[in-house]
């Protein structure tokens, strides 16, 4: 992927992870009869934010925003740590079960959408090179 092509991704790709954290507590709060109000569900999802934009510049995924295993693991590992880092800082709970589930739900959201649109661009480039 070009350069160009690369800065043009850069800000969907920050928009799906918000997205992905997003729903991922609005989920939890859902499935626990809690508010979903968009205040309620940013009570779970900010500590989240935080740690998914601190992951972003450790990661400096603006490099590869695609890419699950150079940008989506470390963006994933760094979004899960430093957002319950936060919650036991600021005092909300980091129970083992809680942290087992963010872990694993935030895995398959923040890595799985760019492991399904790596895979997308595969298939496109393969049409394209067809075609040609």
């Amino acid at each position: 992927m070009s350069s160009e092509q690369t800065s043009r991704i850069v800000f969907p790709a920050i928009v799906a992870d918000i997205c992905c954290v997003v729903l991922f507590a609005a989920i939890g709060r859902s499935s626990h009869g809690e508010d979903v109000s968009p205040a309620g569900v940013f009570i779970t999802a900010w500590p989240f934010l935080v740690g998914l934009a601190i992951a972003w510049i450790a990661a400096l995924a603006w490099r590869a925003p695609l890419r699950p295993l150079r940008s989506g693991v470390p963006i994933w590992i760094g979004t899960v740590a430093l957002g319950m880092l936060v919650r036991w800082a600021t005092g909300d709970g980091t129970a083992l079960a809680f942290v087992i589930v963010a872990t694993v739900a935030l895995g398959v959201l923040l890595v799985g959408w760019r492991g399904i649109g790596r895979g997308v661009a595969a298939i496109r480039g393969r049409r394209a090179a067809l075609r040609a």
